[in-house]
């Protein structure tokens, strides 16, 4: 298993320093300030555009034009603000806090390779397909990932860019492509400028400088350049179905709603409050009950409840919140599980304390060495907290949640069952990812005794999915995603080498995330749990491969995984995020309205 482990974690080949290697994705659930979008210009012209790495976009180029068209557009005092807001905001970034100090946060390191970013590709048909594809990958395949609209001047952290939507629409043996930003309120804010407003969450709070960028940006909206109340997404998480709604998440604001056409474009709706009732954020990972229809999901925010928890009718209704007044930190709590009978959360030992930024001591976002790792355990109804329960879990640091389910004790009490990847070295998720280790792990939980085991499965694989019918029940099989391969897992086995009972490797410089399980038979209960494929994007950078994108389907039940159809995209996916299958069925039944 070590060469197997080791693999996820490689740095991209040629980049000078190793930028973080996407072994886990994930984002905090805090609103730090919302935006608002307002037709007005926020930013001073400027003759010279800003440097240009190899592989960005061509949009970089004309920064300089469209700041000249948009210079007359302010009027006198506002263009004086923008203008002071500017000039402080390249003063830090040039020599208080600037990028090249940090290399795994300097944009000419990270923005290369599967990392660079690429322009919007308009519907395009794909003209080689290989293999069948099978008739239930009828619908399209969408993954969500940072990708900058303009090349960042300040730190900038993968995890920082504009969320872009990947999707491929999937008919017989028809494919049409199609990449497009998530057009939320920052987004077009940064248009409207012709440059990079916002100062970047994961990298540029850091000490003084982040002091000061906070400044600048609090100076724009009280100057009117930026609105707090539309939101400050870049939408660049996950992807997700609720009700009737597509909706684009990123965990410290409101969902967008998007929708794809029949054509195979997508275009953005806007944020999405679910008619009011939705006041904040939520999370990028709502869990469907594919037997009730019901979404469930949380937020957390700055200031207590630091967790609130809520859920959806099948119809897409919300109900009510359930303030959990029982966590006391602002603990980055990016996922959680549900059963059919509790929602499980872990209180993991990263924390958001501005206090340390602001003291000058370090980031937003650091390790407290004091605190506890917890289990949070809560009735899955509950319409307050009084039955929520927290177990000391010393080390278990889940990030990403695979699956939780309800067993029964001996006794007849009951227990849950939960697997996740924990994540061995805190202090580097945020600040050097490609350091990280994990263990993937199956926790049970006896609810009567308190009582927490904890079976080591696999090491260094995150992204794991399961048949989505199977979210909150018993499963066996999770696909596991590294840098260079997927792997199937036995969640009934022992443990060590003998849960991982299939795996692919893409092989030299070809470079895949997230895997996604299509059931072969989604409306048979009887059907096998793997009777289905494992789809993907893998992109093959050596000069053999051209540096194309393809989209691969695999047979899930296959030994090796084999791959059973091919489609060379013509246009290049990054390295992203997370996805979503959307069946013809539920393409259909999409709102075009908020």
């Amino acid at each position: 298993m070590d060469a197997f482990s080791s693999s996820f974690f490689t740095p991209v080949p040629s980049v000078p320093v190793p930028p973080p290697s996407k072994a886990f994705f994930f984002l905090p659930n805090f609103t730090v300030f919302s935006v608002r979008t307002e037709d007005r210009p926020s930013s001073k012209p400027t003759s010279k555009p800003p440097q240009q790495p190899p592989g960005n976009p061509s949009s970089y180029n004309k920064l300089a034009l469209i700041q000249e068209k948009k210079k007359n557009h302010f009027p006198p005092l506002q263009r004086l603000t923008v203008a002071v807001c500017d000039v402080v905001d390249d003063m830090i970034n040039r020599f208080v806090d600037p990028a090249f100090r940090r290399p795994s946060f300097d944009p000419k390191h990270v923005l290369t390779g599967i990392y660079a970013p690429v322009a919007e590709l308009p519907p395009t048909e794909c003209s080689e397909v290989e293999g069948e594809l099978p008739p239930c990958l009828a619908g399209a395949y969408i993954r969500n990932g940072p990708n900058p609209k303009f090349f960042p001047q300040s730190p900038y952290h993968l995890f920082d860019g504009n969320g872009m939507l990947h999707s491929l629409l999937l008919s017989q043996d028809r494919a049409i492509f199609c990449s497009r930003f998530v057009k939320t309120y920052k987004f077009q804010v940064e248009e409207k400028a012709g440059r990079a407003v916002y100062p970047n969450l994961f990298s540029a709070m850091h000490g003084f400088g982040g002091i000061v960028r906070i400044a600048i940006i609090s100076a724009r909206a009280s100057t009117g350049q930026v609105d707090y109340s539309k939101g400050c997404s870049p939408a660049n998480t996950s992807v997700a179905m609720l009700g009737n709604k597509l909706l684009a998440l990123w965990e410290s604001d409101l969902p967008y709603a998007v929708r794809l056409t029949s054509q195979g474009d997508i275009s953005t709706l806007g944020r999405c409050n679910f008619d009011g009732k939705l006041s904040a954020a939520m999370t990028a990972h709502p869990k469907l009950d594919h037997d009730t229809g019901e979404v469930f999901a949380f937020r957390c925010e700055f200031t207590l409840p630091y967790l609130t928890y809520f859920w959806f009718d099948s119809n897409g209704h919300k109900q009510q919140d359930v303030p959990i007044y029982s966590l006391q930190h602002r603990s980055l709590i990016h996922d959680f599980a549900i059963t059919k009978q509790y929602a499980v959360f872990v209180d993991v030992n990263i924390v958001i304390d501005p206090l340390r930024m602001i003291s000058g001591e370090g980031r937003l976002f650091g390790k407290d060495e004091t605190k506890v790792s917890r289990i949070g355990v809560i009735p899955r109804y509950a319409s307050d907290e009084s039955e929520m329960t927290w177990l000391d879990v010393p080390g278990l640091n889940a990030i990403h949640i695979i699956n939780a389910w309800d067993e029964i004790n001996d006794d007849g009490t009951d227990s849950i069952v939960m697997v996740a990847p924990s994540v061995h070295s805190v202090q580097d998720a945020l600040q050097e990812p490609h350091l990280i280790r994990n263990s993937v792990e199956k926790v049970k939980i006896n609810l009567k005794t308190g009582e927490v085991q904890r079976i080591r499965l696999a090491e260094n694989l995150d992204w794991g999915v399961i048949n989505p019918g199977y979210t909150g029940k018993k499963s066996r099989y999770v696909y596991m995603a590294r840098a260079t391969g997927v792997a199937k897992l036995d969640m009934d086995a022992d443990g060590g080498e003998n849960c991982v009972v299939a795996e692919r490797e893409w092989g030299p410089d070809c470079f895949a995330g997230e895997p996604f399980f299509v059931a072969r038979h989604p409306d048979d209960g009887d059907a096998e749990e793997d009777d289905g494929y494992v789809v993907t994007f893998m992109h093959d950078s050596s000069n053999a491969g051209a540096g194309e994108s393809r989209f691969l389907v695999m047979d899930a039940k296959s030994a090796t995984l084999q791959i059973v159809a091919s489609v060379k995209l013509p246009g290049r996916v990054p390295y992203g995020f997370h996805g979503l299958f959307v069946s013809e069925r539920d393409l259909r039944r999409q709102s075009s309205n908020l």
